[in-house]
């Protein structure tokens, strides 16, 4: 039977005006009540921008486990009539990376990776892990000597940057540069970047793009034991063309980087961020450090980094009545959905007992590669923080950078109680 349009009943416009509320510093620092209104408008409602949005747990559920539905590779954006938008530099470097491709190429590139963070990988990464967040720590304990301190800077900023970093074997002296660059990048991913953060994040993706061109050359004349010189070696036997075996090479290495640091810095600065905003969470996990696995997975419902993630749809498709047609674009709101009271107890209450489903890492066949090196980082860092820091209190309101689909936080700062 032919799909039938049902039009909606919610104008764009009303969603609009949402977005303009969520966009800002004052949405940023409290989404929820915003989340709860775009939830109430409907289960799929239309973008500001053309398309859907999906606020219902349900059916993110749905379409993330889904292998018809699509991600928006380069072939869909440069079918695009907004060529400002989706074909600029930053667009097209994303459009690259796994995440962002579609089988068969997807399955071939997600081969050649391996198992990034297998148990074995993860033994060898620990104990550098540890040292890095004593290292970390020591530094946020002398800062707080001194009064308030910003965790963000100190540690959340540093942790993911030092681990992802020793583990490509990349020079610590480049570490700054590369926070900066993967932070800049990810402006493209706005829902309604601005012409100045769009040139800021085309910027950035030139600046990632010489780098690892450059690392890339480095291994391959001189081959070491190492995440990068593997994938050059995978490739050559993947690829006849030496330049294009190089162009995966690079295209794994931009990925890994920019999703290990601007996710996993988020984690770490929002499991702090919620433990002292909820001190008696903070006083039951230390009665129970057994839940410190649990508020990885809380946070990560309760405030993950990827607040929104984009499918096309592979043909005319029925959602909840609603007609998405094919190559249309569906925004999941999944902020939004990993809220929604229909699945879960209190919703917007923040529970170290918990122990939550989420999108966190993603879902189906883009489930993140990263996830047991971003738990376990987790992990250890709130272990030392109990053991090295049982009393802290947050000594000023967070500030938020104005930004909707990759939530970041501008400062955290914390003093002892």
């Amino acid at each position: 039977m032919e799909p039938t349009l049902t039009i909606p009943a919610v104008d764009r416009r009303t969603v609009a005006s949402l977005f303009s509320r969520l966009r800002t510093r004052k949405g940023q620092s409290n989404p929820l009540p915003l989340y709860a209104e775009l939830r109430n408008l409907g289960d799929v409602i239309p973008s500001p921008w053309g398309g859907h949005l999906i606020t219902s747990y349900e059916l993110c559920d749905e379409v993330l486990r889904s292998r018809k539905w699509r991600v928006p590779d380069t072939q869909w954006r440069i079918s695009q009539g907004n060529a400002a938008r989706w074909n600029r530099p930053a667009s097209l470097q994303t459009a690259k990376s796994l995440p962002m491709l579609n089988p068969p190429l997807h399955t071939r590139v997600r081969r050649s990776a391996g198992s990034m963070f297998d148990r074995r990988t993860l033994v060898e990464v620990k104990e550098s892990i540890s040292r890095n967040i004593e290292d970390v720590l020591d530094r946020f304990e002398k800062e707080l000597l001194d009064g308030p301190a910003d965790f963000n800077s100190v540690v959340a900023d540093q942790l993911p940057v030092m681990s992802i970093g020793q583990w490509l074997k990349l020079p610590a002296a480049d570490y700054s540069l590369l926070r900066s660059l993967t932070n800049d990048q990810t402006l493209s991913q706005e829902f309604f970047p601005t012409p100045s953060q769009l040139a800021r994040a085309d910027s950035a993706a030139h600046g990632l793009q010489e780098y690892f061109t450059a690392v890339v050359r480095e291994r391959r004349e001189a081959p070491g034991d190492d995440p990068i010189s593997s994938w050059i070696a995978t490739w050559d036997t993947l690829e006849p063309d030496r330049e294009r075996a190089d162009e995966e090479a690079h295209s794994m290495a931009v990925f890994v980087i920019v999703a290990a640091l601007e996710t996993t810095e988020h984690l770490l600065s929002s499991m702090v961020r919620l433990l002292l905003t909820y001190p008696e969470q903070l006083d039951l996990l230390r009665a129970h450090p057994e839940y410190i696995p649990h508020v990885v997975d809380e946070t990560l419902r309760y405030d993950p980094a990827i607040h929104a993630i984009s499918r096309t749809a592979p043909a005319d498709t029925v959602l909840d009545d609603t007609l998405v047609r094919e190559g249309e674009m569906v925004q999941l709101m999944v902020g939004a959905a990993q809220h929604d009271p229909r699945r879960f107890t209190g919703p917007e209450t923040f529970d170290v007992r918990r122990r939550p489903s989420h999108f966190g890492f993603g879902s189906g066949i883009h489930y993140c590669l990263g996830a047991p090196l971003a738990r376990l980082e987790g992990k250890l860092l709130l272990t030392s923080m109990i053991r090295r820091m049982p009393r802290l209190r947050l000594s000023e309101a967070p500030s938020w950078e104005p930004r909707v689909s990759f939530r970041r936080l501008n400062h955290l700062m914390v003093s002892a109680a």
